[in-house]
């Protein structure tokens, strides 16, 4: 597969990258590249480009505005008790995700394009009493090594059969950074921007992505004992 010159213009747009990927127009690793690239960038960026959007306990939620689209980058970070590799098996698509992460309602693998890459399609529950209604995403993904951890990386392709009931969601460049800090924790930092869709009051997003982000780290933790 190949794309050439076509690739080197192509932006994370809804309709380009989709058709590219279903044409089999596009190679899969150019795409990994590229997609990785952003995600390092998004890493790379001072401590000056973020304001804090929520704080608990363990775990700290930062945002600014989003170059992809109008609304926010989200960052997230805090301890996770255990390795990388074995964070990541409850991470990544599969059906481990749903043993423990409450938004997630639904997960199906739509295609693998090798071990480690897929497209896969998920919902997600109601938030603020379902006040931001359910929501569903189909993203391309994958894993690879970063530093002496993992580094998953999402972005949302266009899909032609939506379920009914839910608004279709839309995952800008998004990841997880997981590399350890000892032999038995790691550090986990994401960066998410979804463009929910819907007629949602930008803060009821910003309360519900800032909320929802922190809870994934203590429900993470929580299956990681068991």
């Amino acid at each position: 597969m190949c794309c050439g010159s076509v690739f080197m213009n192509l932006r994370f747009s809804k309709g380009g990258l989709y058709f590219l990927i279903i044409m089999g127009s596009l190679d899969v690793n150019e795409l990994k590249t590229r997609l990785e690239t952003t995600l390092l960038s998004y890493h790379s960026l001072g401590e000056e480009e973020w304001r804090l959007a929520k704080k608990s306990k363990d775990v700290t939620a930062w945002r600014k505005p989003s170059t992809e689209f109008n609304g926010f980058l989200f960052k997230v970070q805090g301890i996770v008790q255990d390795s990388p590799q074995r964070i990541m098996e409850y991470i990544r698509p599969g059906p481990r995700r749903l043993e423990w992460d409450t938004m997630m309602t639904s997960l199906d693998i739509l295609k693998t394009l090798d071990k480690d890459c897929c497209v896969v399609r998920c919902t997600t529950a109601g938030l603020l009493w379902n006040i931001v209604s359910p929501r569903e995403f189909v993203d391309f993904s994958f894993i690879t090594e970063y530093q002496n951890g993992l580094l998953f990386c999402g972005v949302s392709v266009p899909y032609d059969e939506q379920n009914q009931g839910c608004v279709l969601g839309f995952n800008h460049p998004c990841g997880w950074f997981c590399v350890p800090v000892d032999e038995s924790q790691s550090l986990l930092t994401g960066y998410l921007q979804s463009d929910l869709g819907g007629l949602i009051p930008q803060s009821a997003v910003d309360a519900a992505l800032g909320t929802s982000l922190t809870t994934f780290y203590s429900q993470l933790n929580a299956v990681l004992k068991t």
